[in-house]
């Protein structure tokens, strides 16, 4: 398959966003994406850009993205964040997704860092196994926290 990988520029965050859409009801999720193309467009390519965006594109369309952010580990120092990496159904299985971590961890090597980390669900077997074939660890004694809007509020008016 003839597909190019390169980052994303602002003109893409329509065609990235749709994808991140196609995640969410992948992972039986669909309605808990908030983010809008104009986010997207502020926070990756306005005065100060808090995430990189690799895109792979097929025919002029976007198939495929990796999303990623530099986060700081107190053990290890900068740390890149692979937020989201996602191949359109159609395009599963043709290398695309190796193609794409491939430049997250040359993005990672680049930037120096000590780690690259991401989250896999743990019902999605094929990730699992892809990710654990190109040696990544999978800490599963390590459980993923969060407060979403609501869970900050309800923090906040406790105090």
């Amino acid at each position: 398959m003839d597909f190019e990988i390169r980052m994303a520029s602002k003109n893409d965050m329509p065609q990235v966003l749709d994808l991140i859409q196609e995640l969410a009801e992948f992972e039986k999720e669909p309605n808990a994406v908030f983010v809008s193309v104009e986010e997207l467009q502020h926070n990756g390519f306005g005065a100060n850009p808090i995430f990189k965006c690799f895109v792979a594109t097929y025919k002029k369309n976007i198939i495929g993205i990796a999303l990623t952010y530099i986060r700081y580990s107190t053990w290890k120092g900068k740390t890149l964040h692979l937020e989201d990496l996602v191949v359109k159904e159609a395009y599963r299985g043709s290398g695309l997704g190796s193609k794409l971590l491939d430049e997250v961890v040359k993005l990672g090597k680049q930037l120096k860092v000590r780690r690259v980390s991401w989250e896999v669900l743990d019902w999605n077997a094929p990730a699992i196994n892809f990710y654990k074939s190109r040696g990544a660890k999978i800490l599963e004694d390590w459980h993923l926290v969060q407060l979403d809007e609501q869970g900050i509020q309800k923090y906040l008016e406790k105090l």
